[in-house]
């Protein structure tokens, strides 16, 4: 089974490109959607005891928390220190499921991927990416973002060349929807066709 890990920086179309992949029938672990299942339950009562008063009824609250934690480096590496091994977990139960399975390839949805040192958890990278001003645009279009938080959020992410450079495939999703989904499905059409047996002798 090829384990596929999907990155880029913030606002550069990763999640609408995961999805692209789910939609071609590759499984996917989406770690920001395990992040909220997490937060829900089991990481919950452990972050309220490192963040008190950042949980409503059991659940962390995100509004609550990004104010402690965004902007401070030491109060976020204590929550990246409780939620990064419940993910890694989380992923690791998805990829022995579909390893007993028989999937040929699956992604691993890890938007910190480099940053957190996960390279070697993945056999090839797709980094996500997008012209500077198109990112630019779509991240300060969303509710709540500033041009402080956008320079905080940057700041902690591996800038987008080098990410490319690392990369063993690169999605451009600034040339509109179709092109990204055409990228999307000549990159399974070849690693596929990697699993397959030579027949060629």
């Amino acid at each position: 089974m090829i384990v596929l890990g999907l990155t880029g920086s913030i606002g550069m179309g990763k999640s609408t490109t995961a999805r692209m992949f789910a939609e071609a029938g590759v499984p996917v672990h989406d770690s920001d959607e395990a992040v909220h299942r997490l937060y829900a339950g089991k990481a919950a009562p452990l972050v309220e005891a490192a963040f008190p008063g950042v949980t409503d009824a059991g659940v962390v609250d995100r509004a609550r928390l990004g104010a402690r934690v965004l902007g401070d480096t030491d109060a976020l590496k204590r929550l990246e220190a409780i939620i990064h091994p419940l993910v890694r977990a989380d992923a690791e139960a998805f990829l022995a499921k579909h390893r007993n399975a028989g999937e040929s390839v699956v992604v691993l949805d890890i938007p910190l991927l480099f940053e957190t040192g996960g390279r070697p958890r993945v056999d090839k990278v797709v980094v996500v990416t997008a012209p500077a001003e198109v990112q630019r645009e779509r991240v300060l279009a969303r509710p709540g973002m500033t041009e402080a938080k956008l320079a905080a959020i940057l700041a902690r992410q591996v800038p987008d060349a080098d990410k490319r450079r690392r990369a063993d495939f690169v999605i451009d999703t600034g040339q509109g929807m179709d092109a990204a989904r055409a990228q999307v499905d000549a990159i399974i059409a070849e690693l596929i066709g990697s699993r397959l047996p030579d027949t060629s002798g």
